[in-house]
């Protein structure tokens, strides 16, 4: 990334992490109840990264397969696989599996994932990714937006767990960290 393609993509992340405050501080649909919503003092996030945003092509299966994730509820979500990415961090290479929902229209591919900060630096339970399907499957996989799910600031919400699979040896220390409300 050129610098100044760094600093466009650095300001659009401040952006993207400022808009997502606010909603949480004053959207109806925020999942902080209003009380919590008065002394909430943003989310904490690592610093950004641009080592964690990859350029990467999406793998398809030829056909995918059906995937039963269990959630912080106890209950079942079923996922389509449709492929995954070979990525490289720090030295260290992975693989991370993309799913789509099988039980709602989302085209959008979800990527839930815990890594080796999970529990200590980042949310135990996962975080996400969420990718706009790209026709010709070239993606920008950017950890620096990786989001803890609802089910980590309320318990009212039903949270997807990532699969072992998607349980990734390396520290992924970008986008949010735990939640300290």
């Amino acid at each position: 990334m050129s610098p100044e393609d760094q600093e466009t993509w650095k300001r659009a992340l401040a952006r993207f992490r400022e808009e997502k405050d606010e909603f949480f501080r004053s959207d109806p649909d925020s999942p902080f109840p209003p009380e919590a919503k008065r002394a909430f003092p943003g989310l904490n996030y690592f610093v950004p990264d641009p080592d964690y945003r990859m350029e990467a092509r999406l793998q398809r299966y030829p056909s995918p397969d059906g995937v039963v994730m269990g959630t912080s509820k106890g209950t079942r979500q079923l996922f389509n696989r449709v492929g995954f990415f070979d990525l490289s961090v720090g030295g260290g290479g992975f693989r991370i599996h993309a799913y789509q929902s099988a039980q709602r229209q989302e085209p959008s591919l979800f990527i839930p994932f815990r890594d080796a900060t999970s529990g200590e630096e980042s949310y135990g339970a996962a975080r996400y990714l969420d990718l706009e399907v790209e026709h010709d499957d070239e993606y920008a996989v950017d950890f620096n937006y990786a989001y803890n799910p609802y089910c980590a600031y309320s318990d009212d919400y039903v949270c997807p767990l990532p699969p072992q699979e998607n349980w990734l040896k390396v520290a992924v220390r970008a986008g949010e960290r735990k939640f300290h409300g």
